[in-house]
């Protein structure tokens, strides 16, 4: 269930590196509990609009308001405030390789919430327990599998208790029979209401958890809509054809 007013607005975004358009005046409103899904080829925009909506890449124009406050991107509160309150999952983990799964959660309750030690324990703990990795907080990333990195990963960003994630093909890195671990822990965030942006190939993500669709293609927003209007039997949409060839690619490696 979705409230109709937006947690948050990216309004006319644009990202270029050198003389290459990456991004070109994308917007995107997300309401709270809803979910949006970004889909479309490699290189379309994808990944580097959520980098700029968590201003890990400070877009060249337009404008971010989150609960209908404005993002200055130059003032450092400003993006203090956002990363905050936005997390972000990342295909390729982005753990700290020499800290416990513990440590893990805890260095930013510490650090960035002030929790004390106890009370940064006690959190991670439950935040492990979880996304089922509550045997294993004394375990280093290298000895953990794809899946238990990327569970690891949403532990410590719902740790720090985010109003919104951002999710950048969350599976992609994944060994497929790992895949389907991290689709329930996903799944499971969805049933308790959680606001994301995620971009995926993953087709059961793209069918059965998308209020909306969002196909990108070079840098813009070319086609977006509920999966009944874009993915109904005979539509000849961009995201049907895209789903289609997903499909394809599955049943070749399966």
């Amino acid at each position: 269930m979705t409230e109709n007013i937006p947690i948050l607005r990216v309004n006319n975004i644009s990202k270029s590196f050198g003389s290459n358009t990456i991004l070109d005046s994308v917007s995107v409103a997300l309401a709270k509990g809803e979910i949006k899904v970004l889909i479309g080829p490699s290189g379309g925009g994808k990944s580097t609009l959520l980098q700029c909506i968590n201003c890990l890449v400070v877009p060249d124009s337009g404008e971010i308001e989150l609960e209908n406050e404005h993002i200055h991107f130059s003032r450092k509160q400003d993006l203090y405030r956002l990363r905050q309150q936005v997390g972000m999952i990342f295909q390729d983990f982005n753990l700290f390789d020499h800290l416990t799964a513990l440590d893990n959660i805890t260095i930013a309750l510490r650090k960035v919430k002030r929790m004390n030690k106890k009370e940064a324990m006690q959190r991670a703990r439950l935040e492990l327990e979880q996304v089922g990795l509550g045997d294993k907080e004394t375990l280093y990333p290298a000895q953990l599998s794809g899946g238990q990195k990327q569970r690891l990963a949403i532990a410590r960003a719902l740790a720090m208790d985010p109003k919104i994630l951002l999710l950048d093909e969350p599976t992609s890195a994944l060994d497929p029979t790992l895949i389907g671990e991290v689709i329930a822990v996903i799944k499971g965030l969805a049933v308790k209401g959680m606001t994301m942006i995620m971009a995926t190939h993953q087709i059961s993500l793209i069918y059965n958890l998308a209020d909306e669709i969002l196909f990108m293609e070079n840098g813009r927003i070319v086609e977006q809509g509920p999966p009944a209007a874009l993915l109904s039997a005979g539509n000849k949409s961009k995201s049907q054809g895209f789903c289609d060839r997903l499909n394809e690619l599955s049943e070749v490696e399966g």
